[in-house]
């Protein structure tokens, strides 16, 4: 086992700062046998579920934890500048750093609580919070000084020893034995202050210190790609930049190796073995819920019945006898056998609150679409409104939707017309809570295409080569091709790859450390999520002045945290319809029912034969319109051929 354990890392979670992968942090604990790592990101969670999934198949200790923005002299809510942390060079005058483990699954919550209120009430330039909410939210949890910007650190960089004790105190009062004095060795000269400091204080106050390096990239030669990224976001085209000149001064913020953190540091008694200590309280806690979280639907009084089951069954038996002129026994074992998986499996409230939802937006006018996806299999949706398609007379597998062999949250996506989308939200959000509805993050990644543009720019390489190279990138189901494989497959490109241009060559070197990685965060299109309760009692949340308020975490990680989320799809096609419909009943007198039009009109399928179908959903690409005009199709069961064989994949 390895004498060393690093609890003071960055993922590429830490937007445009981190250039490590989850993948790339737990790789290198396993291959340095240590027996677990941390994850610290600045001011964010957004990582924390996939390095704990990533960690725990890897058999390694995951420690979740967080490198906070704190306030330490006034409050969260300051907005003014402190002349004395300014004068520091510390955090714009308003915040300075402290890492935050969690040690068990109560701190699990109190950092998730903290990194929520540090965006949606501290916010101001980074997620900030205070000593109020520290004293507030520290239990279970570890606290380490952190870097030079830390807490302790910052006050001995400035040559302040009696503030660096005062602070040194105010933390060990607060956390107790579970707070480190940390202590990094970059070969920077504002550490040497550090370095000479806090063995004094540590001495002095009886607080141990911890040995850990500032890891932003995983091997040393990222250095470059590493200082590159963090010049993307203020780089400008045919401007090349001094990249190879280190903004953070050092190219020693990687994952070194055990034996050369114990070499660098066996001056520092303790500050080896201490992260070992520190490993060794977080204790091995579950963050995926055995159930999921479910909101508590609240069945109507007039109902007659009591729980969600039965009311379930009484809405699906109402809405079926309005479905079907005659309710056959084929009709009514189906209608059964699905109640029963659905109330073994446990996801009565998951039907009750979508059917809520869906049938309340048609009641305020917002259009709904007839079913997207694999819930239009279920004779349940049918009776409940949830989808207009029929799944006994197009043969649909309900086993396609909801299977207790497989264990997942069955997923319902649903189309509103995109001008109503927004207030069908705002009815959950009165139904439920605003504090227990949320939108949902969503990250943007370096990918091959966008790499090579952003990395170009830093290099000065001129944006026309730049894009000469990326137009010839395939795009294979929604993914564009990696640059290697692109480079290997694309004879067009080998002259990239063959090139003596030392520019380019180093433009596709940086361009492949960087791929893949995390470059911006933004609202999910679609997502919604319903939580049982305040959100952020479950996941943190993230919030700016420019965004609105939504999880940290992806849907994805969502799932994996027990959590409902739902697809409310904003779709243009719907809100055509609806205006169509509208204008033909004002200008001639005359309204249509959608669904009551006939599906064996000739005229409409002339239409599709001839390829006249621009903005007709699915069908308006000229592609698919030259398919048409070959194929005319003159059944409804055509066009759901078409639209199926007309993927990527089986073309």
């Amino acid at each position: 086992m390895s004498e060393f354990i690093h609890l003071h890392n960055h993922s590429h979670y830490s937007l445009l700062d981190g250039a490590a992968t989850i993948d790339g942090l737990v790789e290198a604990a396993v291959e340095q046998k240590m027996p677990a790592v941390a994850l610290t990101d600045h001011g964010v969670m957004f990582g924390a579920i996939e390095f704990y999934q990533t960690a725990k198949k890897a058999g390694i200790k995951p420690i979740i934890g967080c490198e906070v923005y704190i306030v330490t002299q006034g409050t969260r809510f300051d907005k003014e500048v402190n002349p004395k942390l300014l004068a520091a060079g510390q955090g714009r005058g308003i915040y300075q750093h402290l890492v935050l483990l969690a040690k068990n699954f109560q701190g699990y919550k109190n950092l998730s609580k903290l990194c929520t209120l540090g965006h949606t009430e501290g916010f101001y330039y980074k997620p900030r919070i205070d000593m109020e909410l520290l004293r507030q939210y520290s239990e279970g949890l570890i606290a380490l000084s952190a870097c030079p910007a830390g807490v302790v650190s910052f006050h001995l960089v400035a040559g302040n020893y009696e503030p660096a004790r005062a602070m040194a105190v105010t933390f060990k009062e607060i956390f107790g034995d579970d707070f480190y004095l940390e202590i990094q060795n970059h070969s920077l000269e504002k550490e040497k202050s550090i370095l000479e400091g806090m063995p004094r204080l540590a001495k002095e106050l009886g607080i141990k210190l911890v040995a850990t390096n500032d890891i932003h990239y995983i091997k040393q030669d990222h250095a470059v790609a590493h200082n590159v990224m963090l010049m993307i976001p203020d780089a400008s085209a045919n401007s090349a930049s001094d990249y190879h000149n280190l903004r953070y001064q050092t190219d020693q913020i990687y994952f070194k190796s055990a034996k050369q953190m114990c070499d660098l540091f066996k001056g520092y008694p303790g500050a080896i073995e201490h992260t070992l200590e520190v490993a060794g309280k977080v204790e091995e806690f579950d963050i995926t819920p055995k159930k999921p979280h479910m909101p508590e639907f609240p069945i109507p009084a007039e109902s007659g019945v009591s729980t969600k089951g039965e009311y379930l069954e009484k809405l699906a038996n109402e809405g079926i006898e309005k479905r079907y002129k005659e309710l056959t026994p084929v009709i009514r074992e189906r209608l059964e056998y699905e109640l029963s998986m659905i109330k073994r499996m446990g996801y009565e409230g998951y039907f009750l609150i979508t059917q809520d939802f869906i049938n309340s937006a048609k009641r305020m006018g917002v259009r709904v679409g007839p079913g997207r996806g694999s819930a239009a299999g279920s004779i349940v949706s049918y009776a409940l409104g949830i989808t207009d398609v029929d799944p006994l007379k197009y043969d649909l597998l309900f086993e396609r939707f909801l299977n207790p062999d497989r264990v997942s949250m069955p997923d319902i996506d649903v189309d509103f017309a995109d001008n109503g989308r927004e207030q069908v939200i705002e009815y959950v959000r009165q139904k439920y809570g605003a504090e227990s509805v949320s939108q949902i993050i969503t990250f943007g990644t370096l990918s091959s295409r966008a790499v090579l543009k952003d990395v170009g720019r830093v290099l000065g390489v001129p944006l026309s080569t730049t894009e000469s190279i990326t137009k010839l990138f395939p795009v294979n189901l929604g993914k564009v091709m990696p640059i290697a494989e692109a480079l290997e497959e694309i004879p067009e490109l080998r002259w990239v790859k063959d090139s003596s241009d030392e520019k380019i060559q180093e433009l596709v070197h940086i361009a492949k450390i960087l791929e893949g990685m995390n470059r911006n965060s933004s609202t999910h299109a679609a997502g919604v999520v319903i939580a049982p309760g305040p959100i952020s009692d479950y996941v943190p949340l993230y919030k700016t002045p420019q965004t609105e308020l939504m999880t940290q975490y992806n849907m994805l990680d969502l799932e994996v945290a027990g959590l409902l989320k739902m697809d409310f799809l904003g779709l243009r096609t719907l809100t055509i319809i609806e205006n169509s419909l509208r204008l033909i009943k004002e200008n001639y007198g005359v309204e249509i029912d959608v669904y009551s039009i006939p599906e064996d009109d000739s005229k409409t399928f002339e239409l599709f034969g001839k390829g006249q179908t621009v903005a007709i959903f699915q069908f308006e690409s000229s592609g698919m319109q030259e398919w048409l005009r070959k194929l005319k199709p003159n059944t409804i069961s055509d066009l759901v051929a078409m639209n199926a064989l007309y993927r990527p994949g089986p073309m």
